[in-house]
């Protein structure tokens, strides 16, 4: 489970996140919606640790961020929107990265690693460096460095970005593949349309408040609703 409570960050301008408090289960996909500037990409930072709360406490399988960060940042991973690759890696050394990271078996991975580069047509760029890859090829190797660990929490930020209809397909059902083994997934998309199928509750920021969620059935007004505000 993740316990995110009354979480708070401001800045000298305004405040990003204003007491924030939800609780995510295992095998959940979520969608967290909103406008650009909702605070959704500064919500994601909270989670993995990346900036200083003023207020509020973040849970994960009960370990709180607070008090041993390594152990809680283990259970997580995250494909954010825009790829970061190092320049000096080639495609098969970040996935080496990952599995030294992750502390993963070399072994297993392999095969892993094999499924998904077949699934998102990347075995030709094995040992080439970022620079020379597409911006949808960087993506690719992005999710695929992801996903390689299982982990309690995916941190997934506008996923489809850049991706072609099958590699699209194809991780959407690797997604809830994920939920079905218990990960628990917190996604943000535009494309709305995707989330029917895919998850099953959202969460809606507004001016960095929380003012709604609930089952992904009530679709439809969540979708007005968002086209209004």
């Amino acid at each position: 489970m993740l316990t995110v409570d009354q979480v708070y960050f401001s800045t000298k301008q305004q405040v990003i996140l204003d007491q924030i408090q939800f609780l995510l289960k295992s095998g959940s996909i979520t969608a967290l919606i909103g406008h650009n500037g909702a605070g959704k990409s500064t919500l994601f930072k909270a989670i993995m640790g990346m900036i200083h709360l003023e207020a509020g406490e973040i849970i994960l399988d009960g370990i709180a961020q607070s008090d041993n960060f390594l152990a809680f940042k283990k259970h997580l991973s995250y494909i954010p929107e825009e790829a970061f690759l190092l320049s000096e890696l080639t495609v098969e050394q970040h996935f080496q990265l990952y599995i030294e990271s992750y502390q993963l078996d070399p072994v297993k991975m392999e095969q892993q690693i094999k499924q998904y580069v077949d699934a998102f047509e990347i075995g030709d760029k094995l040992d080439q460096y970022p620079e020379s890859l597409s911006k949808g090829m960087r993506q690719k190797v992005q999710i695929i460095c992801a996903l390689l660990p299982e982990v309690k929490l995916l941190l997934v930020d506008e996923p489809f970005e850049g991706l072609d209809v099958h590699a699209t397909e194809y991780l959407i059902d690797i997604l809830k593949k994920k939920a079905r083994t218990g990960t628990m997934i917190l996604l943000t998309t535009h494309q709305l349309d995707r989330l029917q199928g895919l998850a099953d509750h959202y969460l809606m920021l507004q001016q960095g408040k929380l003012i709604s969620s609930g089952p992904i059935e009530a679709f439809d007004q969540l979708k007005r609703r968002f086209d209004q505000s």
